[in-house]
């Protein structure tokens, strides 16, 4: 535990963040008095029906959808996998061409590269120094047989948010549809649909203080898509399986509290933000923001260190009890650099010695301060005994 307060400072809320008070109690209802099956045709599962149904207007309101165009799943993952095997299925008589980022999330590239096994072809953009992809390119890169664009909202390790609504009507003018995980947008980035040229846009109630094991594929109607669950006739015949009521109940009800004034969290959260990268910027040499400078989330700073690596900051910070990541909680497993920094032009020792830190409700102005006071004796520790660092480097940072 850290010696400046009795919690841990939490700064990795784009791996999870934690479920709010009003998420929980909406929710609580639904394990014990309204625990009936939605699908039921007694009246005693009609406040299930009513809960699940409330949640997908929500949903809907939040993306300027309709409520038909909403189904409930098990979070991005699979909204992800959906989306684009549901489309490559149904279009396959049109052409096998999907076209993506090298950037995006492994939901989205691995799927994408399942199905090249399958015979799809797969074109992967590039992306500029700051991770954004031109689009241009999209345009250059769509075919004749190209049958899905999918490019993601904003990325979740370097923040940079990219220009969807331009993207989306380069797809529409070559009679494309358009995909984007916007999982890490919710809450952060405003969305709508029909503004941005939106066919599918996946979700996960995590990201945005909902459960976790919650999510949902938004499938603007008319959209030719395949399912990819099957067994019972649940969310309209659409996706198979009994529904999880009090996850969508609390998904619904995270969603409606994340986007009432995302204009104003996003102003308390960018100003912490904002603090924390040019106090490390103006204390820790050899140091490189990674992700767009301005066009990037209000609560992501992402960092590269020269000389060191990514997990013994992650172990010295944890023993002071500040949470934070390398990048994608979803691959921290691997010893691969992330295939985003490597996109955005680093070498993989600078990818190595990345550290993100990705702010929330629960932060305050004394944790900044903290970070800020740990981590240049963090970095300069690691750097004194380090081999990468030069022998006039490691002078520097001993004295």
């Amino acid at each position: 535990m850290n010696d400046q307060a009795e919690r841990p400072v939490y700064m990795d809320h784009a791996a999870t963040t934690c479920m709010k008070p009003e998420v929980l109690a909406a929710m609580a209802p639904y394990f014990s008095e309204h625990f009936g099956n939605p699908s039921s045709l007694y009246r005693f599962s009609r406040g299930s029906r009513e809960g699940v149904e409330g949640a997908r207007g929500e949903v809907a309101k939040a993306l300027g959808a309709k409520p038909e165009e909403v189904f409930f799943t098990a979070g991005g993952t699979e909204s992800d996998n959906w989306a684009i095997k549901g489309v490559a299925a149904a279009a396959k008589k049109k052409g096998g061409h999907i076209v993506t980022s090298a950037v995006e999330h492994h939901a989205v590239l691995h799927t994408c590269e399942w199905l090249a096994k399958q015979g799809f072809s797969v074109t992967y953009l590039p992306v500029d120094g700051y991770g954004r992809v031109d689009p241009g390119d999209v345009e250059n890169a769509i075919t004749d047989r190209t049958v899905l664009v999918s490019v993601m909202t904003a990325n979740n390790e370097i923040g940079t948010v990219q220009p969807i609504g331009e993207i989306g009507r380069i797809a529409h003018d070559h009679g494309v549809l358009f995909h984007t995980d916007a999982v890490q947008a919710i809450g952060a980035v405003p969305i709508d649909v029909a503004a941005m040229e939106i066919d599918l846009l996946s979700l996960s109630g995590h990201k945005f203080y909902g459960p976790k094991g919650t999510g949902a594929l938004y499938i603007r109607q008319g959209t030719r898509i395949e399912s990819l669950i099957h067994g019972g006739g649940q969310e309209r015949g659409r996706r198979a399986g009994t529904e999880n009521v009090p996850g969508i109940v609390g998904l619904g009800r995270a969603i409606e509290v994340a986007t009432a004034d995302i204009e104003g969290h996003n102003r308390r959260i960018a100003a912490m933000r904002d603090r924390l990268i040019r106090g490390v910027l103006d204390t820790i040499p050899d140091t490189r923001l990674n992700g767009h400078p301005t066009e990037r989330l209000a609560n992501n700073a992402n960092f590269s260190f020269r000389y060191v690596e990514g997990e013994s900051i992650l172990l010295l910070l944890d023993a002071h009890g500040i949470c934070a990541s390398t990048g994608s909680a979803c691959s921290s497993g691997s010893p691969e650099p992330s295939h985003v920094l490597l996109a955005t032009g680093l070498t993989p020792e600078e990818a190595h010695g990345s550290l993100r830190l990705t702010l929330g409700d629960v932060n305050t102005a004394d944790d900044i301060d903290y970070v800020l006071r740990l981590l240049p004796e963090t970095i300069g520790r690691l750097r004194r005994i380090s081999p990468l660092t030069p022998a006039e480097k490691r002078v520097q940072e001993a004295d």
